[in-house]
């Protein structure tokens, strides 16, 4: 006598409606998934609306509690007062141009770098990625007291010239668009030195196009880098029309804000102050996406 053992709950289901609870398990993924990176993104923009909107808010708003996310008046004139109270226009050219000239420095010498690395054969060039490499580990502030004393022996303290000379080389610059240049063929380089063509010119009509969304990336982390600033600025240079928005920034909330006697007009000068960045940030964000696509799609492979 044969017993036959029950069949299970799945066996017995019908294959289109095992798919389609398959499918509504992807969905409730899915879901779950896009709910946790809108929680992410609201928790990482909320700082920034909690500055713009704390420079339309009264003193004893903005330190009441519990907290009000909305002013019951928006004073526009904080940011008016704010603007007038110190030399921001200034501030903000000043790291601008600094910022806008250690990019385009950095992506010359780094491109001739990583070319090199990539792309030439010599001698010693695995010690030398070697040695790169090593110097990324080395914190900034380690190198401080050695390039102040460079600069000075120059004569390039207290000036634009020592601030950009200064941030010229970028080790992570260097790293960041070796790896790129990695994922260009060395077949095109051979094809380029076939017809004739110099180093020089096959690392900016060959390979650099290929590669203007790291490029884009590279330019982007430095400038907001860069922009913001302080440490070294305020290290090298003692000119207050020298001063960049970081250095801008602290002498008005010791001066201007009075350490906190005038935090609304703290908070709209940080807000105005970063300007620059969200537009860099808006005309870079399609290039940065084709960069992280391409990266993704390499990987894939």
């Amino acid at each position: 006598m044969t017993m036959t053992m029950p069949k299970s709950k799945t066996s017995q289901m019908k294959p289109r409606e095992m798919h389609k609870a398959s499918r509504k398990k992807v969905k409730i993924s899915a879901i779950l998934r896009y709910l946790a990176l809108a929680i992410i993104a609201l928790g990482t923009a909320f700082p920034f609306y909690w500055m713009v909107i704390s420079g339309f808010k009264t003193n004893d708003e903005i330190w009441q509690f519990p907290p009000t996310f909305w002013p019951e008046t928006f004073l526009w004139q904080n940011y008016v007062d704010a603007w007038n109270a110190a030399p921001f226009a200034r501030y903000m050219l000043n790291s601008t141009g600094v910022a806008i000239a250690i990019c385009l420095l950095q992506i010359v010498n780094s491109s001739m770098m990583a070319y090199a690395l990539t792309h030439m054969k010599f001698r010693l060039k695995g010690t030398l990625t070697g040695i790169i490499l090593v110097g990324y580990m080395i914190p900034s502030t380690a190198v401080y007291l050695p390039g102040y004393l460079v600069l000075s022996e120059l004569n390039l303290l207290d000036s634009y010239t020592g601030l950009i000379v200064s941030n010229c080389v970028s080790v992570f610059s260097i790293f960041l668009i070796r790896q790129a240049f990695m994922q260009v063929s060395h077949e095109l380089v051979e094809a380029g030195q076939l017809d004739g063509a110099s180093h020089f010119r096959i690392l900016w009509t060959i390979i650099a196009p290929l590669v203007r969304s790291s490029f884009a990336v590279m330019v982007l982390i430095t400038f907001i880098e860069q922009y913001n600033n302080y440490f070294w600025p305020m290290l090298i240079t003692k000119d207050p029309d020298l001063q960049l928005v970081s250095a801008g920034l602290r002498s008005f909330f010791v001066e201007g804000g009075a350490y906190g006697l005038a935090w609304p007009q703290i908070m709209a000068a940080s807000a105005f102050t970063i300007a620059p960045l969200l537009i860099l940030f808006v005309f870079t964000q399609k290039t940065i996406m084709q960069s992280v696509n391409m990266t993704a799609g390499v990987n894939k492979n």
